[in-house]
């Protein structure tokens, strides 16, 4: 199995089904962790010296920071339902804590935080949803944590990928600290297919191909990007949703599309246009 897939394990009595840490990347940024809770459970995480967005993947949950606290958020039970989400901000030395009302799945997303930001909510109303590409590289985009919203340094975003399409296509990389051309990004992939026993399928590759994975993902799985190139491509009669976890040097995301695939753009610029 390729060291960069994390397959989903939960084991008995325990909600966690991801955990990724700079430390068992080998990287230096970007942390995750997924947890699936039943009615009535709690999951409280320590932020210490991360910022942490969680965000309410399905179901509907109270919860709160040491500051704060909100009830009854949550306005979808599938990441598939096309609604924005409802998410959770705390800045480093806090907490965030999710009580489940249904069953609920939630994602925590870590990067180094400075403490500047004070902890929020984010509703879906603030996410900015849209949807790029045409024909069979449609894809419908939700910034959760991006431009959107201020942060040291988390960027969060999710995305759904219909029936037999691709994403994060053309091909582009975002791993070398060269401002205004590009940025340093890790990246984490967090998959969830519908219906839920079927695969797609995600490339990390790099120029010199000292990187060249192809993996077969299931729902649940999560892909590590820590450098490269990295599309996702969906079998016929399934669709992709993925949250996407990145954090660098600085919190600007600038990309490099692969220059072999870079024609499609312009012809796809032709199809748009007429």
């Amino acid at each position: 199995m390729s060291r960069l897939l994390s397959k989903k394990r939960q084991l008995a009595g325990q909600s966690q089904t991801q955990l990724v840490t700079p430390v068992s990347a080998n990287w230096q940024y970007v942390g995750f962790e997924a947890h699936q809770l039943n009615v009535g459970e709690t999951v409280t995480l320590a932020t210490e010296d991360d910022e942490v967005c969680a965000v309410i993947l399905s179901g509907k949950a109270n919860a709160k920071t040491q500051q704060a606290s909100w009830h009854d958020i949550g306005d979808r039970m599938s990441v598939f339902d096309q609604k924005a989400p409802y998410a959770v901000y705390a800045p480093a030395q806090d907490e965030i804590c999710i009580e489940a009302l249904t069953d609920v799945e939630v994602a925590f997303c870590k990067a180094p935080g400075k403490g500047g930001h004070a902890a929020k909510l984010i509703r879906p109303e603030q996410c900015q949803y849209e949807t790029r590409g045409v024909a069979s590289n449609t894809r419908h985009v939700c910034n959760i944590l991006f431009g959107n919203e201020p942060a040291d340094s988390l960027l969060v975003c999710e995305v759904i990928t219909p029936s037999g399409g691709w994403s994060s296509y053309p091909p582009h990389k975002h791993d070398t600290d060269a401002a205004p051309a590009e940025t340093q990004l890790e990246e984490t992939y967090y998959h969830k297919i519908d219906p839920p026993q079927g695969f797609a399928f995600q490339r990390v590759y790099t120029d010199d191909r000292s990187i060249d994975e192809t993996m077969a993902v299931e729902d649940g799985d999560l892909v590590m990007v820590p450098e490269g190139y990295h599309p996702v491509g969906v079998p016929h009669g399934y669709q992709s949703y993925y949250l996407n976890v990145m954090a660098g040097p600085s919190r600007n995301w600038i990309f490099h599309n692969d220059p072999d695939h870079e024609w499609i753009i312009e012809r796809d610029k032709k199809v748009t246009n007429g």
